[in-house]
């Protein structure tokens, strides 16, 4: 593994122009335009696809197409969790997703930073931190889950919320930046129909 590849797993400042990082980013994007050209009913299609992009994916994942991200390998997906359209992952760190989540369209998974000093900016170096979503997880449309974030099991995020810090488990947060509103409790409790 290259110097600067090295780097970008550790979370410490890289540069993305490295030989090694151009060769895993244009392997994805080629993975990635397969996956995106796939019909939506080729589940099997898509599932190797995903399998051969990410870094682990449980049985009965769903991401739907368009699905975005950089590198692939730094993704991991728990089982039977369900990514509506247009997903963007800037996976420069690891994006770690439980299972049974639901992640809704155009949600975006950040984990690229940069560095405020604008000298090391104006030079290209950057850096990441890692995004973990617990399991049973709910996010909105549009929801931007930025570097560093730990989303605690069972919490919901609302529509057009950014998530500047980590959120606990079984909350409901809204806003920008998100903020825990309330626990989940018995007045959310439905009854599931027998069918």
């Amino acid at each position: 593994m290259g110097e600067m590849k090295d780097r970008m797993f550790r979370g410490e400042l890289y540069r993305a122009e490295d030989p090694d990082l151009t060769a895993d980013l244009h392997r994805a994007q080629e993975l990635l335009a397969r996956y995106n050209a796939t019909p939506l009913a080729d589940e099997a299609g898509h599932h190797a696809l995903l399998r051969e992009l990410l870094g682990a994916v449980g049985e009965d994942v769903v991401v739907r197409p368009p699905f975005r991200c950089e590198y692939g390998t730094p993704v991991s997906i728990g089982t039977a969790t369900f990514l509506n359209f247009d997903c963007l992952m800037l996976d420069v760190a690891a994006i770690t997703i439980g299972a049974h989540c639901q992640i809704a369209t155009r949600v975006q998974l950040l984990t690229a930073t940069h560095p405020i000093d604008p000298e090391p900016r104006r030079l290209g170096w950057e850096s990441g931190a890692p995004i973990v979503l617990g399991d049973n997880v709910w996010l909105g449309a549009g929801v931007i889950v930025c570097p560093g974030v730990t989303i605690g099991s069972d919490t919901v995020v609302g529509a057009g919320s950014v998530v500047t810090r980590d959120l606990p488990a079984g909350v409901v947060a809204v806003g920008s930046p998100a903020r825990p509103v309330r626990e989940i409790d018995a007045r959310d409790r439905v009854e599931i129909p027998r069918l």
